[in-house]
């Protein structure tokens, strides 16, 4: 994933769980998350939630191979942008990237 923004021409940094990219200085500069349900520590519910209480208006794409119907109607429910089931049809997110970063300026 992170080639692929690169390609776009912006910066991706990447994070082995939700609380690595929380502890890091990326969050008040992040642009997009992209986040699988199933993460290491806390998921990516619990990922969207924190950034959601927070106040970060970061938008949110989902990229799940394993997510239940309910989880995905969760993510959506509080905002995510997208939802895409893996294998994940790449010129459907770059079309999904390039509408987020045309609004907002910054790295994925």
């Amino acid at each position: 994933m992170g080639r692929l923004i690169h390609s776009l021409g912006h910066r991706a940094d990447t994070f082995a769980s939700g609380e690595e990219f929380f502890n890091s200085p990326a969050a008040a500069e992040t642009a997009c998350l992209l986040l699988d349900v199933r993460m290491p520590g806390m998921d990516g519910l619990e990922v969207q939630r924190r950034v959601n209480a927070r106040d970060l208006r970061i938008p949110v794409i989902f990229i799940s191979s394993r997510a239940s119907e309910e989880e995905e109607r969760r993510a959506r429910s509080a905002g995510a942008i997208d939802f895409l089931r893996k294998p994940v049809d790449t010129a459907a997110l770059l079309q999904i990237l390039e509408k987020v970063f045309s609004k907002r300026g910054g790295r994925a």
